[in-house]
């Protein structure tokens, strides 16, 4: 039997979930979405084929409801899907912070819930998203989501209690790429290259290192070594890093973001 899917909340996760779903392959009647602005309907409805629904509708007509609304907003979304929400259907949300156990609380005893941090490069399908199923979700309903995440990146199941550090590492790492990115591009500047050719070389630089780390299986520090030969360009580099305590640094903004995402699971602000 076929299986719809609706997106609640089309932002660009939900956007791009929508379009890698219609990549591989699943019929726009098979997709719903909902959007609040009417522009943004006819937007979506332009672009994909696919009809936009209410959220009411969507309760009614998909097997399957991704809710990739902002954290703060959960709330006012549940109010209103509970109601109607039957038991039968799974519920993966994408919200940051927000553990299975308060959806349960809010829906009908039994609804399988599955939550699921991606990160923004789903944009490009190259998407890291990490599944934590709910009290009452099954292998059934974490292969369902496991098939969805997997058209747009990498998939990998961790217990719940390791989603705010997963957050922390993988739903904000791109961040800290961009901001190193940026970082080493005024570098480059500094060293006098124009902003284009500082920012050319860097990224790829950054695209060839994460082949080499993906592909080769080599451990990353082998992989550096390999680069830092004796007295030589790479170490004098690596001695600064390590006299600033870029390493130190690392470890404490990753700790910082896992604390945060676990206030935002506490209703923290």
């Amino acid at each position: 039997m076929t299986q719809r899917v609706a997106v609640l909340g089309t932002g660009k996760i939900g956007e791009a979930l929508v379009s890698g779903l219609l990549r591989a392959g699943k019929a726009p009647a098979d997709v719903l979405v909902t959007a609040r602005r009417p522009e943004r309907v006819a937007e979506l409805r332009e672009r994909y084929g696919v009809e936009p629904v209410t959220n009411a509708e969507a309760v009614k007509l998909a097997d399957t409801l991704i809710l990739t609304v902002k954290p703060q907003d959960m709330g006012a979304l549940l109010e209103e899907l509970a109601p109607a929400l039957p038991a039968d259907r799974l519920v993966i949300s994408g919200a940051a912070g927000i553990p299975t156990s308060w959806f349960e609380e809010r829906l009908a005893p039994g609804t399988p819930v599955v939550r699921v941090m991606t990160n923004t490069p789903v944009l490009v399908d190259e998407a890291m998203s990490v599944i934590s199923p709910g009290s009452h979700a099954g292998e059934e309903h974490l292969a369902r989501a496991e098939e969805i995440f997997s058209q747009v990146g990498k998939t990998l199941r961790v217990p719940e209690n390791q989603q705010d550090a997963a957050t922390a590492l993988s739903g904000s790492g791109p961040a800290y790429f961009f901001y190193l990115v940026e970082a080493m591009t005024d570098a480059g500047i500094l060293l006098g290259l124009p902003r284009a050719v500082a920012h050319e070389l860097i990224v790829q630089a950054a695209v060839g290192a994460s082949v080499m780390l993906r592909d080769s299986g080599e451990h990353p520090v082998k992989l550096r070594e390999a680069v830092t030969s004796p007295a030589g360009t790479t170490i004098a580099a690596i001695r600064e890093l390590e006299n600033h305590g870029v390493r130190a640094a690392l470890l404490g903004a990753l700790e910082a973001a896992r604390n945060r995402s676990q206030e935002l699971a506490s209703g923290g602000k």
